[in-house]
């Protein structure tokens, strides 16, 4: 067959499957991350030193807790989760995030572990069912 001829081959298939009507699918519920007000610029929170099986725990565990509602996440008292709320008096960062508008955006802090005593912690905030991460904190630098 010819070029021309399977080219015209691939644009009728394209055709016909863009004219078949998508099956409306239910997205399963849980949380999903955004990494839209990630910081990576502060010696402290950066990841420069770590290895693959720092990315690779950290990915795992974002899959996981993309399982989960917000609500189930904020009130989980797992030891293998432990998240809970920052108050930035008791940190290394009292001015908090420094995000432009973060006084309209941020309710409430939000730190997790990646997992139990090791890779450290992930800080960021909910908004809706959305963990919007700001910081990653391999050696516990918040509260150091």
């Amino acid at each position: 067959m010819s070029s021309k001829k399977l080219k015209k081959a691939d644009i009728r298939r394209q055709q016909s499957l863009s004219s078949i009507k998508r099956l409306d699918v239910k997205i399963p519920e849980g949380i999903s991350f955004s990494f839209r007000y990630y910081q990576d610029d502060k010696d402290k929170f950066s990841l420069a030193d770590r290895d693959s099986r720092y990315l690779a725990s950290l990915l795992r565990r974002l899959r996981d807790l993309s399982q989960l509602k917000s609500q189930e996440i904020i009130n989980n008292q797992s030891k293998s989760l432990r998240c809970h709320g920052i108050v930035w008096q008791d940190t290394t960062e009292p001015n908090g995030f420094g995000i432009p508008n973060e006084d309209e955006l941020v309710n409430i802090p939000y730190q997790f572990q990646i997992s139990a005593n090791e890779y450290g912690r992930v800080h960021g905030f909910f908004s809706e069912n959305i963990f919007y991460i700001v910081w990653l904190d391999p050696d516990h630098n918040l509260y150091s």
